[in-house]
């Protein structure tokens, strides 16, 4: 029977967690690897090689947090305990990434250890919030429409704090000063830092508190195999991979994600360099079309489950994801846009990223929620509760995935030749081109094999039901 729908307090208080891995998100999108280039003239090469090991080391503890998670015991709770001895550490962790001191700036070695450092440190506290924050959706909730809803309002505060927060520095913080593009100024990076640091500790602590009553679910069931050592926990990883639906959520989730890898690493270098777009049309771009999709999602989300399987929801948006990725580039090289219609360019680039917004979002829903479903199947084939390490290896596997973006993006750049401190109106054409042709290189061809690959994924609404039941019906024997 359908549970009423979870109230809008505690989807918030829950949903608001979700602006501090938002937040770590939005510093590698939109400004680690134009401040540590264009700004302090770190190689790109070498900056994309750093940047990749922070994400294999992000990559690597997620499953081992989501593991330890799921088998703490602790007066308050296998999610909330780990989530609040994050909070401190996570915020200024954001401070030192965009604070090195000016020996450190001016040190060809020392920079990418200062770099490597302070992302291995942000990685690992977000981590240790984000991944027992995940889980605990299925301690809110385990109602097949309520937990899109649930896990819906953790992305839409993803997605609205991803997009604000850059929106909002490229406004009022990245201004023009004498001048000189702020987005070049190394001291506005500092000011970003401490903003980044704030938010994270108003959010996170906002989620732990708010949620707090959730703390009694997370530890009253019971599992015999509570041993907590480092080889039970890998062996229970490994049991995981038993579902063959997981198995190809995992491979439908690796070449897309690298896809989108290598569209967030280069994705901001097109909008300043090919497009010209100036700070404030680009914190325009991030926010509105962002801000809009988020709204349809959250409308829209209980209507389309009830009409559509999840899985059916994911293929759908793919297709679009697809269909909508690049289009506008051949338009504007074949002066189909003409490169004096700022206007046009600008309102097309709107159009595309609501689209891209909307459908980007709806997927990574229903990818959770599936994930969720999965977990109820495992439960009643082993008996283990491990919805931290279902979550957490999707997480490995998207993040391990993504690795490709920044080596790819570094790489890219150094190819293209895109000097340090250069504005948008010396860049050449040529350039312009290389930088595009690049993007189309590394995405469409990822997006084109998870297409083919989205195929084999197929859980129904029925079977989960009919999984839910079998569970209660074993649960009330017990």
């Amino acid at each position: 029977m359908a549970q009423h729908p979870i109230p809008l307090k505690t989807r918030f208080f829950y949903g608001a967690g979700g602006a501090a891995y938002a937040t770590k998100e939005a510093a590698y999108i939109s400004f680690i690897l134009l401040f540590y280039t264009q700004i302090l003239g770190l190689d790109a090469a070498v900056t994309g090689v750093v940047l990749a090991i922070g994400v294999l080391w992000d990559a690597i503890t997620d499953p081992l947090v989501g593991a330890y998670s799921d088998k703490l015991k602790s007066r308050l709770g296998r999610r909330h305990f780990p989530m609040a001895v994050a909070i401190l550490p996570m915020g200024v962790g954001f401070i030192g990434l965009f604070s090195p001191p000016y020996f450190i700036s001016d040190s060809t070695y020392l920079l990418p250890c200062w770099l490597l450092f302070w992302s291995l440190w942000v990685r690992s506290f977000v981590t240790l919030f984000s991944i027992p924050h995940l889980a605990l959706a299925t301690e809110i909730t385990n109602d097949y429409e309520n937990r899109s809803e649930v896990l819906g309002a953790r992305l839409a505060c993803m997605f609205m704090a991803s997009v604000l927060l850059p929106a909002l520095a490229f406004a009022f913080l990245f201004v023009e000063e004498n001048g000189i593009d702020g987005r070049f100024i190394k001291e506005n990076y500092y000011y970003y830092g401490i903003i980044s640091c704030v938010l994270v500790w108003l959010v996170a602590t906002t989620t732990v508190l708010g949620t707090r009553q959730y703390v009694k679910s997370s530890t009253v069931e019971k599992d015999l195999n509570s041993k907590t050592s480092l080889a039970k926990m890998w062996q229970d990883l490994k049991l995981t991979l038993d579902n063959q639906l997981f198995r190809a959520l995992i491979a439908f989730e690796i070449p897309f994600s690298m896809a989108y890898g290598v569209l967030i690493s280069l994705n901001m270098f097109a909008w300043t360099y090919f497009w010209q777009f100036s700070a404030a049309q680009i914190s325009i771009l991030l926010s509105v079309p962002s801000l809009v999709a988020i709204l349809m999602v959250m409308f829209s989300l209980r209507p389309l489950s009830k009409r559509w399987e999840k899985h059916q929801q994911v293929k759908f948006s793919m297709w679009i994801l697809f269909l909508n990725c690049l289009w506008l580039y051949p338009l504007r090289l074949t002066d189909l846009i003409p490169s004096t219609s700022e206007s046009l360019s600008f309102t097309l680039n709107l159009m595309v990223m609501l689209i891209f917004m909307y459908f980007f979002l709806l997927r990574s829903i229903n990818v959770q929620s599936i994930t969720v479903d999965v977990t109820d199947l495992h439960l009643l084939r082993h008996g283990q509760l491990q919805e931290g390490s279902f979550l957490s290896i999707i997480n490995f596997c998207q993040k391990f995935a993504a690795i490709f973006g920044p080596i790819y993006g570094g790489f890219a750049l150094d190819y293209i030749g895109l000097e340090n401190q250069l504005e948008p109106s010396q860049v050449g054409y040529e350039s312009q081109i290389d930088l595009i042709i690049a993007m189309g290189i590394g995405v469409i061809p990822l997006t084109l094999l998870s297409l083919y690959l989205g195929n084999k994924i197929f859980f129904p609404r029925e079977e989960v039901l009919s999984i839910q039941s079998a569970l209660e019906v074993k649960k009330t024997a017990l």
